[in-house]
């Protein structure tokens, strides 16, 4: 049993959190400056995080090793285990013509590409993030929008900053669920208090995604698109968290919001915009059906499943085992779950995702040869960006296995009466490394609950912000950004989309911050459940 230790180097928790931090702030110089590969960058930062492991905290070679054995496995299941099938469905209807069938519908509705963008990466990857999360809308959305014309680099960046709102009610609210399970703390309030932070930020994104495509000249001629689509989805995910269901939110948010946006572009169009296209290429009522057939069965699978009954039956072949070998214990001497690897592989997003793809190939009429092909293609297509993501991941397990994320945590938690300020921050630097706001859920949720209680702050405010603060380290996590890459044709240039990225992941959360430290004083504690 290996037992953490949380302040190894010179007995001081601050010098240990330096040694820390190292991992990443390798693997952000090596992405953001020498611009180094992604795949190439996150095996030298496995390296380092290895090493500091075995060489500053007392962790031994074999733990250390198995640790990142074990967070390669979760990286290939099941995170890119629904990517590769989310993006298998894809190629299969880009290969049949459905997905240009697609893109004229999109097309029909405005004439505006920046529109188009805003609705196929805000609400449709907000539709995509709700059933199934892990990355799924970064890797459909990016490609959709490169079909419309925008360029390789533009749909990554715009699909990453997209994937954020809705981040936090994702995959049906699994980083809240977790959040729930990790803290004792209600879902439904927790859900309310998440309800209550990422709407505001809701508002904002669909003008920032306009102004990432054609500057302050788009935002001014699109800006009551944007802001219908923004408010509405804002409104409807604060309705529906507080007063709905927590894990409908997102579903019921991207919804209204599309429906509200495609209802304003009947009385009014945006100034420069083409006409909606309804002449040429005119699709029958029956291509329209087989085009949307692939992501209307996919919901179709996941609400299914999601029935008790039927939830109960495919879960009953989940298999949990503790990792062989892998045996931790926290600096108080209880040991870990995080050596447990859950192997859901019927209820998993990706085989809900496999088993989507599979009933699509009658609907689309794809020959089973052709299906095939593009299955093993999708592999190949992906090759540098599995590579990443599982060694990102497995970064991610030796941190927390050895230490280092906990020495983290616990450094920025001694912040006292300004922990408020901090707590989004913890929940950001979380995902930005494991690419997942379940999993910094995961990490940091009972730690933002102590020290909450340490210093006098709400819980369930503290620990919804971990989650709020964590949506926006998505579009920095290497993990999406070797996605977004992949999908589009840059692998290697990560670091070109992570510059691009960047700022506005900095800029949204000092703004999720200063929102979070203003709940936790009189000015806004009204909005605390």
């Amino acid at each position: 049993m290996y037992e953490q230790v949380l302040d190894p180097l010179f007995g001081s928790l601050g010098w240990s959190a330096l040694a820390a931090a190292l991992p990443l702030l390798v693997l952000f110089v090596l992405l953001g400056l020498v611009r180094m590969a992604a795949w190439k960058a996150s095996l030298i930062a496995l390296a380092v995080s290895l090493a500091i492991a075995v060489f500053i905290y007392p962790m031994p070679v074999g733990p250390a090793l198995l640790s990142a054995t074990l967070g390669a496995a979760f990286g290939f299941f099941p995170i890119l285990w629904i990517v590769i099938n989310a993006i298998w469905v894809y190629n299969m209807t880009v290969t049949t013509g459905h997905f240009d069938v697609l893109q004229r519908t999109f097309s029909r509705v405005s004439g505006d590409r920046r529109i188009q963008a805003v609705i196929i990466a805000f609400c449709f990857g907000a539709l995509l993030e709700a059933l199934a999360g892990f990355g799924t809308p970064v890797a459909i959305t990016t490609v959709m929008l490169l079909a419309l014309g925008f360029t390789p680099i533009t749909s990554a960046v715009v699909a990453l900053v997209a994937n954020t709102a809705p981040v936090a009610f994702g995959a049906l609210a699994s980083p809240l669920v977790t959040l729930a399970s990790v803290t004792d703390l209600p879902l439904s309030e927790l859900g309310a208090m998440t309800g209550r932070q990422t709407p505001i930020l809701a508002v904002v994104v669909p003008i920032v995604l306009v102004g990432i495509i054609d500057g302050l000249k788009g935002v001014r001629e699109t800006l009551p698109a944007t802001l219908t689509c923004g408010i509405t989805f804002g409104l409807a995910q604060f309705a529906a968290a507080n007063y709905i269901s927590v894990p409908l939110a997102d579903i019921v948010a991207a919804l209204v919001a599309a429906g509200a946006t495609v209802l304003l572009l009947k009385v009014w169009t945006p100034q420069g915009a083409a006409e909606p296209d309804t002449a040429a290429h005119t699709d029958s009522r029956a291509e329209i059906v087989r085009a949307y057939a692939p992501y209307l069965i996919i919901i179709a699978v996941f609400v299914v499943a999601q029935i008790g009954p039927v939830s109960d039956l495919l879960d009953a072949v989940t298999v949990k085992f503790n990792w062989p070998g892998l045996h931790v214990a926290n600096a108080a001497g209880e040991e870990l779950s995080l050596t447990e690897f859950k192997f859901n592989w019927l209820t998993s997003a990706g085989s809900l995702l496999l088993i989507s793809g599979l009933l699509s190939i009658a609907a689309i009429r794809i020959g089973g040869r052709d299906a095939l092909d593009r299955y093993l293609g999708t592999y190949v297509q992906l090759k540098w960006p599995i590579v990443t993501v599982m060694s990102v991941l497995a970064i991610a397990y030796v941190m927390n296995a050895s230490g280092q994320t906990a020495t983290l945590g616990n450094w920025m938690a001694g912040a006292g009466g300004v922990f408020a300020l901090i707590a989004p921050i913890l929940g950001w630097l979380g995902t930005a490394v494991t690419g997942s706001d379940t999993s910094s859920n995961s990490l940091f949720g009972a730690l933002q609950v102590a020290a909450a209680n340490k210093v006098g702050i709400d819980p369930v405010l503290a620990a919804a912000s971990n989650g709020s603060g964590g949506v926006l380290g998505k579009m920095i996590s290497p993990q999406n950004l070797a996605i977004a890459a992949g999908a589009v044709g840059m692998s290697g240039e990560e670091g070109d989309i992570f510059r691009r990225v960047l700022p506005w992941s900095v800029v949204f959360l000092v703004a999720m911050c200063a929102l979070a430290y203003l709940q936790s004083l009189p000015v806004l504690a009204w909005m605390v459940p």
